[in-house]
């Protein structure tokens, strides 16, 4: 239904980190993800939009960045069962307190041959503009493996095939940027909780619930040390689940914090001393891979699906890989540090 409004008027339509995946990859209405680590063209259509139907979100801080710009030319309509969200963080102009698939129902029939789709033309010229000015992309390297890489290769390889889980950090965000996702609940995360070790025990769920797809956990070297023990239960079960662990021998978000607002000062965030991922996994039941290469992740991944076992693939990435684009903490949302402007530093 999300999809029909947004094709029925030609609207350009953003995702928060819970949804990706409503409005489907390919869509070409689709401006991507919003928020601290969304990409130029969403933000700025949030920062200068005179309308925002809001379906269920929340308005988190990482959505919002600074409150008093968000989205401050635009009415709001928002959409919630819960009527403490309504104007609980932004002011809203029109609310409607309802379940979404009636209350969409009813829009979608009253809009039916009064909405223009080329009203908005303009707009979504504009907005096209913005992601071509500053595209979503990363600097990939043969000498090192970049993380998005892997997302975008698991995406290329598995797409729809696969549900995707992951932890808390920079990996998260990597795939919450990177992977194709094409139907909602396909990304499972656990979104403002934070919480380092969801990713294992919700992907056995995800498998118990699936058995039929491939369940990716993309995790990261601290993230996976809280509920490594997982790997017992799922060689006890025989529930086949694939953990790609995005190893920068980082508390990798924390560290990114570190370099760009306190001067490279690390506390804490060095993890150089590890278990062995591989022996781990093995000695669990399981089974391990360390990748370095390109070729040796493909040739991973595949041997992994084939032996429908629980799996580590530890793959070593660039040490020093940041998540961009970046909203600072209390900054506007038009106010992103862009991934060419670390570059040029």
């Amino acid at each position: 239904l999300i999809r029909k409004l947004a094709l029925m008027g030609g609207i350009p339509a953003v995702e928060t980190l819970m949804a990706r995946g409503v409005m489907g990859d390919s869509n070409p209405l689709l401006q991507g993800m919003l928020g601290m680590h969304g990409n130029y063209s969403s933000n700025m259509a949030m920062s200068e939009t005179d309308l925002v139907i809001s379906l269920g979100a929340r308005f988190d801080d990482r959505v919002t960045g600074k409150l008093s710009e968000f989205a401050k030319y635009a009415d709001v309509i928002h959409v919630d069962i819960d009527p403490a969200n309504i104007s609980k963080l932004v002011d809203v102009d029109y609310p409607i307190v309802g379940d979404i698939t009636i209350v969409l129902e009813k829009i979608i029939a009253g809009l039916e041959d009064k909405i223009k789709p080329e009203r908005y033309s303009d707009w979504r010229d504009v907005l096209n503009r913005y992601n071509e000015l500053h595209p979503l992309t990363f600097q990939d390297s043969d000498d090192v493996i970049k993380p998005q890489w892997v997302v975008e290769r698991v995406g290329e390889l598995l797409g729809e095939k696969a549900i995707v889980t992951s932890d808390v950090g920079q990996h998260q965000m990597w795939t919450a940027q990177h992977y194709p996702f094409d139907r909602p609940r396909q990304w499972i995360n656990s979104g403002g909780l934070g919480t380092m070790g969801f990713g294992f025990p919700a992907a056995l769920g995800a498998k118990k619930g699936y058995p039929e797809k491939t369940v990716i956990n993309f995790t990261g070297d601290g993230s996976i040390l809280m509920n490594m023990q997982e790997l017992v239960t799922a060689s006890e079960y025989k529930i086949p689940v694939i953990n790609i662990i995005l190893n920068n021998h980082f508390l990798g978000m924390v560290r990114q914090w570190q370099s760009f607002f306190y001067d490279n000062r690390f506390a804490e965030t060095d993890l150089s001393y590890q278990p062995n991922f591989k022996a781990l996994a093995e000695s669990c039941g399981g089974i391990g891979y360390d990748v370095t290469t390109k070729e040796e992740f493909d040739k991973a991944l595949k041997d992994a699906i084939e032996k429908d076992r629980v799996t580590f693939i530890n793959v070593a990435i660039n040490r020093f890989e940041n998540v961009l684009p970046m909203v600072p903490a209390g900054g506007a949302l038009y106010n992103m540090i862009l991934a060419d402007q670390k570059e040029e530093k």
